[in-house]
């Protein structure tokens, strides 16, 4: 019986509810600081071709919540969060590189 509780209590690390708690996170280039708290994020993306076994750039744009000072082509990541309005549902955990300009 002793052994039995080992087995369950040996990996804590691989448990399903750690992984829940995770939030997404990404990478990307602020195109427009034009709102007020709201800036639009772009990701890039390299996509393997199925058929042709090419590599594609894909992007996508998010728009996230900002307390800091972000201007366009700053680097900052991004991280999931509740829904804050229709269509903002990420927020700018930190810039990762200021623009020189």
């Amino acid at each position: 019986m002793s052994e039995e509780i080992k087995k369950t209590s040996e990996s804590p690390e691989t448990n399903s509810s750690n992984l829940l708690g995770r939030r997404a996170e990404k990478v990307g280039i602020v195109v427009s600081n034009k709102m007020m708290k709201t800036v639009v994020v772009r990701v890039d993306r390299l996509v393997r071709h199925h058929k042709y076994k090419r590599y594609i750039r894909r992007r996508a744009k998010f728009m996230a919540h900002t307390n800091v000072e972000c201007n366009v082509g700053d680097k900052v990541r991004i991280v999931e969060t509740r829904p804050l309005s229709s269509r903002k549902r990420w927020r700018v955990a930190e810039v990762l590189q200021k623009t020189t300009l």
